[in-house]
C-alpha cells in the first residue's frame, strides 16, 4: 500500500456555506481550547476565516482517513 500524503485544500476554492460548515465542524472538535474566556461558536469561526485569509493557517485533506484538518503555519 502506498503512503498517501494530505493535500492541501485553497480555502478559496470552497463554497462559502461549505468553508463556514469545515471552520465550525473544526472549532468545534473536542479538545479545541480558547483560555479562560468562554468565546461564542461564530466568533471562533470568525477568527478561524480570517486566519485562513491571513494565510496564517491551512485546510488539508487525507485522502487516506477521508479526514480534513486546519492547521496553524505560526
Amino acid at each position: 500500500m502506498e503512503d498517501s500524503a494530505a493535500v492541501e485544500v485553497p480555502w478559496e476554492q470552497l463554497e462559502k456555506d461549505i468553508l463556514h460548515k469545515l471552520v465550525e465542524e473544526f472549532v468545534s472538535r473536542e479538545g479545541t481550547e480558547y483560555g479562560e474566556t468562554e468565546v461564542g461558536l461564530s466568533t471562533k469561526v470568525n477568527q478561524v476565516v480570517e486566519q485562513l485569509k491571513a494565510k496564517k493557517a491551512t485546510i488539508t485533506f487525507d485522502p487516506e482517513t477521508q479526514t480534513t484538518h486546519i492547521i496553524s503555519k505560526e
